[in-house]
């Protein structure tokens, strides 16, 4: 059947763009049907064949493709609790309507020979570039939680300050960062629609702060951070697919299982700590179990915290995060603080505001290194990340106070830097077949808006 063009000798263009579609007319015609003949298309090798969106504005294109699609949430479960609430944005001018302002605004048109090959290419250097920076952020926010583990310790034994009084003193300082939105013209308290889940995650972070410094004071502070990163990575992983529907693959999976195994390594007790010659107090018993309690629910709450950011990363900010984290712990630490009847202490010394303010410099750069990458990555990958600081912590006390680790101990501080090596590497190494590469893109062509 034959088809017409109502303007005659002119040819129609048609370019796909992720939220529009926009018509161009040529002003001559490469080609003129023939009479009784069909329309011609354009074919592989004729001009117009290669235009496709560029997406060589790696940092525009994530923006336009950061809030969930219709697409994508007609799947879901009608049960999520951390659903999408985002509501319909103004439709933004098309590239067409922006360059008829005059030839001041008209952009430089694109190379003809440049195809969706080389764009597809082009997006995937930034996206690289952009991961390596995350994945370094989060070894750099592991190396910042072994710290915070060992200047703990050392405020606490040698400056005689409670772990619940450096949580407060921390959420005190790190109150100083509400500039930050305040700068960028950003609400404080979260955007319009998103205070109440922010606010919950501000909550859910801090209890778990509460929970993690309060265990330090009934079990050991290197066998608490191990259990507490245990039980949040395992939680992220369970939480990240019954609230949020995502799922891990199966490379990952197994490299997240085998660092759960080296923390479960080093918590076995010693032979002092299970030596049955010697009657146990009930006094001590339950003291560690509700030490290792405590640990549990800690990272429960932040499991929690880490989803739910999850679930706000395209409405809320890293330094709105920060404040909320600020200020919800300035509220509970004094409770916490009371409930456990810690002795308040202050420093005063130079060292001990030295070890003060180190410590509080260490949860800034973790936080920040967390937060980011929770806005690309898998929260249970982003706490497996984490297990580095217990590898960390342990050579920075041998350091400090050389002394001979048990063999459990080695087996899985090895374990943690192997799993932790090895998720980094499948992250970051160069593909090793163009096999690979190619699912990467399709990956991320079905991770666009356009299906």
């Amino acid at each position: 059947m034959e088809s017409t063009h109502l303007l005659g000798t002119s040819k129609k263009r048609v370019k796909i763009h992720p939220h529009t579609v926009t018509a161009k007319y040529a002003t001559r015609t490469p080609y003129s049907p023939q009479p009784g003949g069909h329309t011609h298309f354009p074919q592989p090798g004729d001009e117009g064949y290669d235009d496709a969106p560029s997406f060589e504005d790696f940092g525009s294109f994530l923006e336009e493709t950061s809030d969930k699609k219709k697409l994508t949430e007609g799947k879901r479960w009608p049960l999520t609790l951390f659903g999408s609430k985002d509501k319909p944005s103004s439709p933004k001018p098309s590239a067409a309507a922006a360059g008829d302002g005059g030839e001041g605004g008209a952009k430089p048109a694109k190379a003809p020979g440049k195809g969706v090959g080389e764009q597809l290419a082009s997006f995937g250097e930034a996206s690289v570039s952009a991961s390596r920076l995350t994945w370094v952020g989060l070894l750099g926010a592991a190396v910042a939680h072994g710290g915070l583990i060992v200047l703990t310790q050392v405020a606490s034994e040698h400056f005689g300050l409670g772990p619940m009084f450096l949580l407060l003193v921390r959420s005190i300082l790190q109150l100083f960062s509400v500039v930050v939105p305040l700068h960028k013209g950003e609400n404080p308290f979260g955007p319009e629609g998103y205070r109440l889940r922010l606010l919950c995650y501000g909550m859910a972070y801090s209890l778990a702060l509460c929970c993690a410094y309060s265990s330090s004071s009934f079990v050991a502070s290197e066998n608490s951070a191990s259990a507490w990163r245990l039980a949040t990575t395992a939680l992220s992983a369970i939480l990240a697919f019954l609230l949020l529907e995502e799922r891990m693959g199966l490379a990952d999976g197994i490299t997240l299982a085998a660092g759960l195994c080296g923390l479960g390594l080093v918590l076995l007790p010693t032979v002092d700590e299970s030596n049955s010659d010697s009657p146990m107090d009930n006094l001590v018993f339950w003291k560690g179990a509700f030490g290792w309690s405590l640990m549990a629910l800690a990272g429960l709450w932040m499991a929690l915290a880490l989803v739910g950011y999850r679930s706000l990363k395209d409405r809320v900010g890293v330094g709105t995060a920060l404040f909320t984290v600020s200020w919800t712990g300035c509220v509970l630490a004094p409770g916490s603080l009371a409930l456990l009847q810690e002795g308040w202490s202050w420093p005063v010394s130079i060292a001990a505001w030295a070890v003060v303010f180190g410590l509080v410099a260490c949860s800034v750069a973790a936080f920040l290194g967390i937060t980011h990458a929770l806005t690309r990555i898998h929260p249970a990958l982003v706490s497996a990340s984490q297990s580095l600081e217990v590898p960390v912590s342990l050579l920075v006390h041998l350091a400090m106070k050389p002394s001979v680790p048990t063999a459990p101990e080695v087996v899985g501080n090895v374990m943690v830097l192997l799993s932790v090596g090895w998720l980094v590497a499948m992250k970051l190494l160069p593909s090793r077949v163009a096999a690979r590469r190619h699912r990467e893109e399709y990956e991320e062509i079905m991770d666009s808006p356009i299906k």
